[in-house]
């Protein structure tokens, strides 16, 4: 009987709500900690984050049956009466991968903020808030409730630039925020519209909305909408300049969450709103989608070598491998779209290892320009050793997760029935080129950092390498990206039945 209880308990817990509430409510109690300096607020946002983590992964392995393509861990709540508002929350094998990867790059986010002291307690607060919201986002079964949790990691993010970011902080936040913002619009116009459509009490329900039907006029409309949004947090290009803006100004460690988590955000949305509630409008965009992600990733791969800043050069090259993720959603097969989910969470790990480097590096001889640099391999000869291995995770070296992503996304592309054999071929040279640029950019950015006489040869030129602290940090990143690049079936079993169902579903039948 005890034994029945307890599973009983544990099955109906509230296990996602403990999961987005817990970071920002544990977060809030920062500013009553006593005045101990920096170190203990550190060690209490560490603590937080990590126990966040380990609730987050036991909840998943003990209650999540992975062969199950449906919504699991459900719960529903109605929050206001007046508005039909429902606290509804739920994930799937599409959800899963994202929250543990915005677990994961978190705790190590907040790890790497060390050398973080003006305003201690807000920064750190900032950080849980922010890993509220995006969990939030990635778990919301209610279009409302998403649109709330992806403005909620909006205002945190804002705060990061314009209080800790370098000298031109202020216009990239503002940037930023304008963009952002600008996007949402397009967000919440399109909840109330499909929630509005077709019946006198709002609906919002994800699962009620997925099988519902609209004329082909009006969901082309949503779809654009929703596409807008998305394709600034993607980003999209023409929508990507706030990127390298930001990127250019922030704190590693915001970095790090941007390019790890935020930009996932987007083509998540692509995916589980654009495709799963508009699969007819998807189906006519899709063409289109191909040609940007293709263009997309030659452009911002042949930009990348003209940024004189490191940090905006890593940036460029988000862009470029964020293009393998919008062709995989793009070519409508279960091969490219189970390689852009595998790209989402890939590309999640390598860019905040690099952003990490490139933060690290800084600390140390406080330069931002590569043309500056020169030399570093001889004094840091650990961070010099592992920006190189990353350096070819970016370019898809055999083995590493990034060449595993976009070969299943370019399988993807040749297996789809939608287009001819003309376009897959012009898709495909596209891609290559881009593949082919990726090499230039990467490796002459480790040549101009690493090679050379420059600060070898310079007065007072000691520099102190890795510490334990941030060895660890990036062989907790180093490990996946090598693991999935080994064993990537690891990440792929989460999502293969539930990328099957959204297709199946809606484009054959």
């Amino acid at each position: 009987m005890y034994l029945v209880f307890t599973t009983n308990f544990f099955h109906f817990f509230p296990w996602l709500t403990i999961i987005v509430v817990f970071p920002i409510a544990a977060g809030s109690l920062i500013f009553f900690l006593p005045h101990r300096g920096n170190q203990v607020i550190l060690e209490y946002t560490i603590f937080i984050c990590a126990l966040e983590l380990l609730i987050t992964t036991y909840a998943f392995c003990y209650h999540f049956q992975f062969d199950d393509p449906l919504i699991q861990l459900a719960e529903d709540y109605k929050w206001i009466n007046f508005f039909y508002f429902y606290w509804r929350l739920g994930i799937d094998g599409l959800s899963l991968g994202p929250i543990l990867l915005t677990g994961f790059i978190t705790t190590l986010a907040t790890l790497a903020a060390r050398p973080v002291t003006r305003n201690s307690r807000l920064f750190h607060f900032l950080m849980l808030a922010m890993y509220s919201g995006q969990i939030g986002s990635f778990s919301s079964r209610d279009l409302l409730l998403f649109f709330i949790m992806w403005e909620l990691e909006l205002i945190p993010v804002y705060l990061l630039l314009s209080m800790w970011g370098g000298k031109k902080r202020l216009y990239s936040a503002t940037k930023f925020i304008l963009y952002t913002a600008g996007g949402s619009i397009f967000i919440l116009i399109g909840v109330l519209g499909i929630g509005l459509y077709g019946s006198n009490e709002p609906i919002f329900n994800l699962e009620t909305l997925a099988n519902q039907s609209y004329p082909a006029e009006l969901e082309i409309i949503f779809y654009i909408g929703f596409l807008i949004a998305f394709a600034v947090k993607s980003p999209i290009i023409p929508f990507h300049t706030w990127l390298s803006d930001t990127h250019g100004e922030a704190h590693y460690s915001t970095c790090m969450l941007l390019a790890g988590i935020l930009l996932k955000m987007g083509a998540y949305g692509l995916i589980r709103i654009n495709m799963e509630l508009l699969p007819h409008a998807h189906s006519i965009f899709s063409p289109w989608l191909m040609i940007v992600g293709t263009m997309q990733i030659i452009y911002a791969a042949s930009t990348s070598p003209s940024q004189r800043n490191l940090k905006k050069r890593i940036a460029y090259s988000s862009v470029s491998h964020m293009g393998f993720i919008i062709i995989g959603i793009g070519s409508i097969t279960d091969t490219g779209l189970n390689g852009a989910v595998l790209q989402i969470i890939s590309h999640g790990f390598i860019s905040a290892a690099l952003f990490f480097l490139a933060g690290t590096s800084y600390d140390r001889i406080r330069l931002g320009y590569l043309d500056e640099m020169g030399g570093l391999a001889i004094p840091i000869p650990k961070i010099f050793t592992i920006f190189s291995i990353l350096s070819m995770a970016s370019l898809a070296l055999p083995g590493m997760s990034g060449f595993v992503a976009e070969l299943i996304v370019f399988f993807g592309i040749i297996t789809s029935q939608k287009y001819l054999l003309m376009q897959k071929i012009l898709i495909t040279f596209g891609m290559a080129i881009g593949m082919i640029l990726t090499p230039i950019y990467s490796l002459s950015m480790s040549r101009q950092m690493f090679y050379g006489y420059k600060l070898f040869n310079a007065q007072n030129s000691y520099f102190f390498d890795s510490g334990p602290r941030e060895l660890f940090v990036l062989m907790s990143i180093l490990l996946p990206v090598i693991g999935i690049g080994i064993y990537p079936d690891f990440v792929l079993s989460l999502s293969v039945d539930k990328v099957e169902a959204i297709l199946s579903n809606f484009f054959y039948r």
